[in-house]
């Protein structure tokens, strides 16, 4: 069985110290759903580094622009949502350059190379006859 990779992960006295939070407004943040810490085998939270990405963005959101705990869950479901339509475009931009490769490829050798009859050029300076012109 293969072993997960160990991620790095903080308990609340640790996240609330660095960034000078009190404890009660992570849990506060855990009840409205803005945080999401896992826990560990004896119900400890333990913060992630991607879940002190999202405190970040929520301790400027409040501190810095003044934004209530409803805006910052309209604003960081909208960036979920933008992260999500951007990885979509980034897939068929992929898509559609794949696709544009393969229909702009050149001819195949074979039919570049491909003999075809050509009319030669009669001494007086005109073409030759055709075929039938000939006959009559």
């Amino acid at each position: 069985m293969a072993k997960q990779r160990a991620r790095a992960a903080y308990m609340i006295s640790a996240v609330a110290e660095k960034y000078d939070v009190h404890p009660q407004t992570l849990r506060m943040y855990e009840r409205e759903g803005l945080l999401k810490p896992s826990r560990s085998d004896g119900n400890t939270r333990l913060y992630t580094d991607e879940d002190l990405v999202r405190l970040e963005v929520i301790l400027e959101l409040t501190r810095e622009l003044g934004v209530n705990l409803a805006g910052v869950e309209i604003i960081l479901n909208m960036r979920e949502k933008m992260a999500a339509m951007q990885a979509q475009i980034e897939q068929f931009v992929a898509s559609l350059n794949v696709e544009l490769t393969r229909n702009l490829r050149p001819a195949e050798p074979e039919s570049r190379n491909t003999l075809m009859r050509v009319a030669r050029p009669e001494p007086g300076g005109g073409e030759a006859p055709s075929r039938t012109a000939r006959k009559k």
